[in-house]
């Protein structure tokens, strides 16, 4: 308590002493600003901060703490012009301060601080909020006076001066509590606060001329800005889903064989990562060949692979029947196998650092190493901004040496991947092996910016390469920015195939499970042609193989590149076929019909179709031929008595043909897809069938089983 003697020291002191009714009144306004100001509905206006009475609560008890007044008689000394000060700020203040009705102009001091699109709205914790309603009842509690001398209670902590207040309106009604406001900047900037990235006072105090002129903007952006569309940097090869042809007008259909699988592996990762995959990177034909079916094989290696064909109803059209073509390859026992060479081109360019990529490269080779026999050879080159070789050509005897090679790499630089594919395949014809495997197997996200890198260019350099005998596979990996347009490209004229390989199960089923079929080529440039008897089917269409299709006279010209297949590959393609008078035509018939012939009718007229199949041992330059009439003895009455692989490799058509939203599946569901494949799902030794069906149920979530 101050004596008398005291106060009348003060007396002399020039010093604004307005009366304890100005006060009050100051006080009240001072409230309903803050409650006009923080209930209103308007995201714009001065951050949210303390009111004045705290400011001068929390000066008053910085300046006790620290003891810089020592006395009592200094403390009232200081108290008078303290409350005079505030009181003299509050009564100047714009009407619009104090909820007078006018617009506040919003300063750069004012706005809040950038909200980051991603971080989520800091709300205070229980405890805390629980806190702040009780100081700010106490604040509330108190005369004008009080709040201003003699502050009761110690200083609120940082982030209860920050926002956490629960807000009260004009009656004294405890509002919800809201987010934490922004930082105030400006004047009355709090030094405590944390503010916004640039943290320099200079930097957050507003010129004249920006609170003036600094536009009205909201305080939280857009939904559409706060999460932006991921642009999508994959390259991928665009085409058309395959027509329907009339049998009578355009009878033959040719296309090159294929074994790769890069399309199942792409759509199964878009899927789990809750996307449905872009409609040009579901290759059917890859999709279905993902899988191995029990095909009838060939008795022996003389033969390198056998063809079987049947026709059966289609599950997604009564008036169609399925052709299907199976060929499953001769599979080469491992006693027979013969010398590997290999060179493994590994792409160690800057867009090669991320998880996906070199370490999860580095692991798949890693397993391809221990699957290899003692007397194979390795050689390692890799490319960024040049080439060079990292392992001469090695035993796989010296297994440490060559992992070490591996471990070793690191991601840096441009992408030269013409300088290494160039390199790679010197280094094979160095270690050439006659009547062996000589192979270059590229490891990369495709992102070529170095050299050559346009796809026209890059497949000259391959088919000019080829000539030497080594073949090529490409081996994608990563995500966002793959260029699976250019790995196409490369391994369709490379005598190669092409994989993806997103986790480390795939790169063991890739290079542990189908070693032999990855690395062990039993026929190379494997070309189909199909011509159809009009008099028995009216139209038809191939499922898949768009980005394979070949001219019809391509298939007896031997200097046409073609898919590879290897041991024990088994390759599927299927036809979609309307029997003559079905009704499920789609073309409207000639006016003039079919041209008379005068040898008494069409030869062969019981047959369906024509199937003949060209292929060169890897080895030669001269193609074979296999022919398969197809005729009603190929023919199954039903769909359940076609075999449980024909049955399943249908189901994954069907599925690659929905993710494409094709018009022949439209009204095919995804329950009847998951029905086929659930029954026909088989041993299933390695969980490949099941993963399928799961598959299936998150297309069915994500498209709504449409």
């Amino acid at each position: 308590m101050v004596d008398d003697n005291e106060l009348r020291k003060l007396r002399d002191i020039a010093a604004p002493a307005p009366g304890e009714s100005a006060k009050a009144r100051a006080f009240e306004a001072a409230l309903r600003g803050y409650d006009q100001e923080n209930i209103s509905a308007v995201t714009q206006g001065s951050a949210g901060g303390l009111r004045l009475t705290e400011r001068a609560q929390k000066l008053w008890s910085e300046i006790m703490q620290k003891k810089l007044i020592a006395t009592p008689a200094l403390a009232g000394l200081v108290a008078l012009p303290i409350a005079g000060y505030a009181t003299f700020h509050m009564l100047r203040e714009p009407l619009s301060t104090f909820g007078g009705g006018e617009k506040i102009t919003e300063t750069l001091a004012d706005k809040p601080a950038t909200i980051k699109p991603t971080m989520p709205e800091q709300k205070p914790a229980p405890t805390e909020l629980a806190k702040d309603k009780k100081a700010e009842a106490d604040v509330e509690s108190r005369n004008a006076n009080d709040a201003l001398v003699a502050p009761a209670s110690p200083p609120k902590s940082e982030s209860t001066a920050v926002g956490g207040l629960a807000q009260q309106n004009a009656q004294g009604q405890v509002a919800p509590a809201e987010p934490a406001p922004p930082a105030p900047t400006g004047e009355f900037a709090l030094d405590s606060t944390t503010s916004a990235p640039n943290t320099s006072r200079a930097a957050r105090m507003p010129t004249a001329e920006s609170e003036l002129m600094a536009p009205q903007q909201p305080a939280v952006a857009p939904a559409d800005q706060l999460q932006p569309q991921e642009e999508n940097r994959n390259r991928v090869q665009d085409f058309k889903t395959n027509p329907v042809h009339a049998a009578l007008e355009d009878p033959v259909s040719t296309f090159s064989i294929d074994v790769d699988t890069a399309s199942y592996s792409f759509v199964r990762r878009s899927l789990k990562e809750g996307s449905a995959p872009q409609a040009d990177t579901v290759r059917v034909e890859e999709m279905i060949n993902y899988f191995s079916y029990d095909w009838k094989g060939p008795d022996s290696a003389s033969t390198p692979f056998n063809s079987t064909v049947s026709v059966m109803p289609t599950p997604w059209n009564t008036h169609t029947k399925l052709m299907h073509v199976a060929i499953k390859g001769f599979d080469i026992k491992p006693t027979e196998q013969p010398k590997a060479n290999l060179v493994f081109l590994i792409d160690v360019s800057g867009s090669m650092d991320e998880p996906d990529k070199l370490p999860l490269l580095k692991s798949a080779f890693r397993l391809l190493v221990s699957k290899l026999k003692a007397d194979d050879t390795i050689s390692i080159v890799t490319y960024a901004g040049d080439a060079g070789t990292v392992l001469m050509p090695t035993r796989a005897a010296e297994k440490d040496k060559i992992l070490n090679a591996i471990d070793n790499l690191q991601p840096g630089g441009s992408t030269a991947g013409e300088a290494g594919i160039k390199e790679a395949y010197k280094l094979a014809q160095q270690s050439f092996v006659k009547d062996g495997v000589n192979r270059v197997m590229l490891a990369t996200d495709g992102d070529f910016n170095v050299g050559q890198s346009d796809d026209d260019d890059l497949k000259r350099l391959i088919e000019q390469e080829r000539k030497s005998g080594v073949f090529l596979s490409v081996f994608g990996f990563g995500h966002d920015n793959l260029n699976d347009q250019m790995m196409q490209t490369i391994a369709q004229n490379g005598n190669g195939t092409a994989a993806y390989i997103d986790t480390l199960a795939e790169a063991e089923k890739v290079l542990v499970e189908d070693a032999s079929s990855t690395l062990f080529p039993i026929a190379k440039d494997v070309k189909i042609q199909v011509e159809f008897n009009p008099n028995k089917v009216s139209e038809y269409r191939l499922i898949g193989y768009e980005t394979r299709a070949l001219n019809r006279e391509d298939f007896n010209n031997d200097r046409v590149d073609a898919g590879d297949i290897g041991s024990g590959h088994s390759v599927t393609a299927i036809y979609e076929i309307t029997p003559k008078g079905s009704g499920g035509e789609q073309i409207d018939p000639l006016r003039y019909g079919q041209a008379a012939v005068n040898n008494g009718g069409v030869a062969n007229a019981d047959e369906y179709a024509f199937v003949k199949i060209r292929y060169k041992l890897p080895n030669e330059d001269v193609s074979k031929l296999i022919t398969t009439p197809v005729t009603s003895a190929n023919e199954v009455a039903s769909f359940d008595q076609a075999s449980t692989d024909q049955r399943f490799s249908v189901a994954v058509a069907a599925f690659g043909q929905k993710l494409r939203d094709e018009d022949a599946t439209v009204k095919f569901g995804y329950d009847k897809i998951m029905e086929i494949a659930a029954a026909a799902r088989g041993a299933d030794p390695f969980g490949y069938r099941s993963e399928f069906l799961s598959l299936v149920r998150l297309a069915s979530a994500l498209g709504g089983n449409r």
